[in-house]
């Protein structure tokens, strides 16, 4: 099979299978998080609770099942074809959202994760990284303490403001994380290649994916619990993950990427595709979630669109 062939025939199908297993399994935790009760942000309660329902025991699984298949894509097509497939998730977990809740499909929703997902391909494209290692060297820390003053400021502006600006500063913290944790675990799976099942004991970085992880997972789901609809928060998230991976790629293991200025404005160009669906997002969002709440407040929720 060749290389193009690899791609049709086993990364694509692969990779939308994993964007259809986690964008269902984020519908469900969404819909679990409304089932218990609302829990400050970080506090592990929220997972005790949620532990306890047999549909969210449920979706963790279909999540683990949607990372194997991202394995699987990764293994046999590069990053930049994986990961644009990868968002769209956003737009299963809408269609599974509308379908959970007996609702419409938003077109402004679907309009506003495709804006995401296209610009996130532009980017990756045009910038195709590549070369660096798998080793973090000092010159990581300034990079690192961005990235952890960029979380915390989003938890300030989480617990500060409310409606969707505060689901997007969870997801926006989410994704930072997820991105950090992705990136430690290249780097633990390079010490195990290197070592062996010991190697990466013996090492922080493994320790640190144990401490970073579940802070993430944790925090998505603060981010599912407080929004309304799953297509703001999760298109967040799966935007910022990727994105954060390039810039630890850069900065942490050295990795190169294209830099001429006909690919600057192109990259210019595709930020502001991935700003505007997010910003889409945020102001339907917002929009339906005032007409869901009226909605409900006089019993009438059938008409309402979702995503």
């Amino acid at each position: 099979m060749t290389a193009t062939g690899g791609w049709f025939a086993i990364a694509v199908p692969a990779a939308l299978l994993g964007a259809a297993s986690f964008g269902m399994a984020s519908a469900v935790q969404q819909r679990a998080t409304k089932q218990v009760p609302s829990i400050r942000t970080l506090n592990p309660r929220l997972l005790l609770e949620l532990v306890r329902k047999p549909i969210w025991l449920a979706s963790v699984g279909t999540v683990i099942v949607g990372l194997s298949l991202q394995v699987v894509a990764l293994a046999y097509g590069p990053l930049m074809l994986v990961q644009p497939l990868l968002v769209t998730s956003v737009l299963f977990a809408a269609l599974h959202a509308a379908w959970l809740a007996h609702r419409k499909l938003d077109r402004i929703v679907v309009l506003g994760a495709l804006g995401c997902m296209s610009g996130l391909a532009a980017f990756l494209l045009l910038a195709r990284p590549a070369g660096g290692d798998e080793t973090i060297e000092p010159q990581a820390i300034p990079l690192a303490v961005l990235l952890g003053v960029i979380t915390v400021m989003c938890l300030l502006a989480a617990s500060r403001f409310p409606g969707e600006i505060r689901v997007i500063a969870l997801a926006l913290a989410t994704g930072v994380i997820y991105g950090v944790t992705a990136a430690l675990m290249k780097v633990v799976a390079s010490q195990f290649r290197a070592g062996g099942f010991v190697e990466p004991f013996q090492h922080w970085v493994l320790y640190a994916v144990c401490l970073v992880g579940p802070c993430g997972f944790l925090l998505s789901q603060n981010a599912f619990q407080q929004g309304k609809l799953i297509s703001p928060a999760l298109a967040v998230i799966t935007t910022v993950d990727p994105l954060v991976g390039v810039a630890i790629g850069i900065g942490w293991f050295g990795e190169t990427v294209v830099s001429t200025p006909a690919v600057l404005w192109g990259q210019a160009v595709a930020a502001v595709a991935i700003i505007g669906g997010i910003v889409l997002l945020t102001h339907r969002g917002e929009a339906l979630r005032r007409e869901i709440e009226n909605n409900e407040s006089i019993g009438n929720g059938g008409t309402v669109t979702w995503g």
